[in-house]
This record gives structure tokens, sequence and C-alpha cells, in this order.
């Protein structure tokens, strides 16, 4: 997907702010046992579509809205991802300003999940 330069500017600068994790320390971390939450801040007719196992939902357009309500901790360790990594960046930088500490945004999103053949899940 293209992106314009007003949209990569932004997402350069929260860059700045948000720390990042590989789709295979992710892979790696992905667990019954995992000891973070795992935030697909899509849309949710991308989240119909398929998504990472053991993932939430919470679309980057209502995640300041509802993060409080569905995640209250703001310890709680959290990986967000999107389609390609840029959202998950803009959507982090967002809930660190709102106090969360421990946030992560996955390098490559959904596309570079899928094209890595890691498991994805519909329900």
């Amino acid at each position: 997907m293209d992106h314009t330069p007003g949209f990569l500017k932004i997402v350069a600068e929260a860059q700045k702010d948000v720390r990042e994790i590989t789709l295979d320390e992710v892979a790696h971390r992905l667990k019954p046992e995992k000891d973070f939450l795992l935030v697909d801040v899509r849309e949710e007719s991308e989240w119909n579509a398929g998504h990472l196992p053991m993932a939430l939902h919470i679309s980057k357009g209502v995640i300041e809205r509802d993060i409080e309500t569905k995640i209250p901790d703001l310890s709680t360790p959290i990986i967000l991802y999107c389609g390609g990594g840029y959202r998950s960046i803009l959507a982090a930088q967002s809930i660190q300003k709102m106090g969360y500490t421990r946030v992560l945004s996955m390098t490559g999103g959904f596309r570079g999940w899928t094209g890595k053949n890691f498991p994805v899940v519909q329900d």
C-alpha cells in the first residue's frame, strides 16, 4: 500500500516514542501461557478476515475510548499490530500518552505475519 507523505511523517515522529518488536519475537512469545496481551488495531472487516491467535480486537479508531475498560491495568504488557505496522505505532503512541507503560508495536503487521506463514485464525 502506498502511503501519503503526511501520514508517513506522523508515523516517523511517533516511531521515536514507540518500542517495536519483530514478527519472529512475537511468534516465539505467542503461546498459551503468554505474558502479554496481543491487540489487533485494524478495522473490524480486517479482523473478521483473519487475525493472530489469541488476539483481542480494539480498532485504532476506538482504542483511546475502549482500552481502559478492556485493559484497566496500565502496566499490562501489550503488543499492538495492524496491517503493515504503521497504525499500530500511532495507536501505541496514543495509549502511552494515556499512561500505558509496557507497549510494543509489531513490525510488519498482519501482512508480514501472513507472509511468513505464521498461524492465522478466523472467528
